[in-house]
């Protein structure tokens, strides 16, 4: 008799929850957050069919460790299993929530989830990591400029050397000196490590073949690249190029009942970073690239017709399916 499971995981603890094929519960435990544990929970029953966890922080960890221990374990999307397991039980606990998800894994009625590789979170880490440390720099000038305004000092805009230079001279004064000093040192310390991050970034992406292919699209940097090809992982696990652009949150929504029947703004599911860096390549190409092709062309009658913004949104979008197709195949774009 074949048996299914359901993982309901935390950070500390994960209930396991185990089925037969014809629905009839044979066990509900709590064990470790770990692979091994888990495994071990499983095998005490048996071979087990399928096992399904939903998407969460500890997802990607625990659900490739199980594989590498011959669990065959599917990662579900966990808004889907939200309203799935809403219509089972009235009361949400875990041991109620373990055994929704084993009825999902023995129906077969879920969305499957792909399931990055280490690597690919490795890169989307440090491409975040930079992003908080670039808003948290932002954070600092705009406090340092606050404190210079209460004493009646302006030091201009920019944030490089000269603002810093400009920033200093302000140190003379009595109480805003102290304080200015001791937000620069920090400072500095985050331009550093931002630094060292974009070192970092710029050698994986000499290194990446598929950055190099990405980074031939005028306006499309080190960082869209090797967000892009983490995102995508595996480029043959869409059928069709033009489903990125739905993945990444780029196509409007809609909705048809009946009569009703209307399209709204775009759906915005998906990596919000990567949507968020197709968006910033499609302005560069719009309003800060010199160059004269088929694309930008194709955007620029958009923007006379719709707008800029609409412009730069269609723009992104295509930018998704052009650079999954040149993934896919391997190949330069032309322009």
């Amino acid at each position: 008799m074949k048996h299914y499971a359901g993982l309901d995981l935390s950070m500390e603890s994960t209930q396991v929850c185990i089925i037969d094929e014809n629905g009839r519960k044979l066990s509900s435990e709590k064990a470790e957050s770990t692979p091994d544990t888990i495994a071990d929970v499983l095998r005490r029953h048996g071979p087990i069919e399928r096992a399904v966890i939903e998407t969460g922080r500890m997802s990607p960890a625990i659900c490739l460790g199980l594989r590498e221990l011959g669990v065959n374990v599917v990662c579900i999307d966990a808004r889907q299993a939200h309203q799935s397991l809403k219509a089972m039980k009235a009361n949400k606990t875990d041991p109620h929530d373990a055994a929704g998800l084993a009825q999902l894994a023995r129906t077969g009625f879920y969305k499957e989830v792909h399931v990055k590789s280490p690597a690919a979170h490795g890169v989307r880490s440090m491409i975040t990591a930079r992003g908080h440390l670039v808003e948290a720099r932002v954070r600092l000038d705009n406090m340092i400029r606050g404190l210079c305004a209460t004493f009646g000092y302006r030091p201009g805009v920019g944030q490089g050397k000269a603002f810093v230079e400009r920033i200093m001279e302000a140190s003379h004064i009595p109480g805003l000196g102290e304080a200015i000093t001791s937000l620069l040192t920090v400072r500095v310390q985050l331009v550093e490590q931002i630094k060292e991050l974009d070192l970092k970034l710029r050698m994986l992406a000499a290194q990446s073949q598929a950055c190099q292919i990405l980074m031939s699209i005028p306006g499309v940097g080190i960082q869209t690249s090797a967000a892009f090809s983490a995102a995508i992982d595996e480029a043959g696990r869409f059928r069709q190029s033009r489903n990125a652009g739905a993945y990444f949150g780029l196509v409007p929504k809609r909705h048809q009942s009946g009569e009703l029947d209307w399209t709204g703004r775009i759906t915005k599911q998906g990596d919000s970073m990567v949507r968020k860096l197709l968006y910033e390549a499609a302005n560069s190409i719009l309003t800060r690239s010199r160059e004269s092709f088929a694309l930008k062309s194709w955007a620029l009658k958009i923007s006379k017709r719709r707008g800029l913004k609409k412009a730069r949104v269609a723009l992104a979008r295509r930018l998704a399916v052009i650079m999954h197709a040149m993934l896919r195949d391997g190949t330069l774009f032309e322009a």
